[in-house]
């Protein structure tokens, strides 16, 4: 989840250039408010299940 929020910080508000650290800082927090404000949520598709398959042979100890 957190690379998914920095890859939208990233596209949505990092990207021009910003002149100085304090304008960084108050552009990063009205984006996190607006985004916060907005709900945006994860969707998931790779369920456990699928997880528990894809990587049974890292972790043998999850096996039923």
């Amino acid at each position: 989840m957190a690379e998914i929020e920095f890859g939208a910080l990233a596209t949505q508000c990092l990207d021009r250039r910003i002149p100085d650290r304090e304008t960084l800082e108050k552009e990063a927090l009205a984006w996190a408010h607006k985004r916060n404000k907005a709900r945006k949520t994860v969707h998931w598709t790779f369920t456990k299940n699928a997880a528990r398959e894809k990587l049974k042979n890292k972790y043998p100890m999850l096996e039923n």
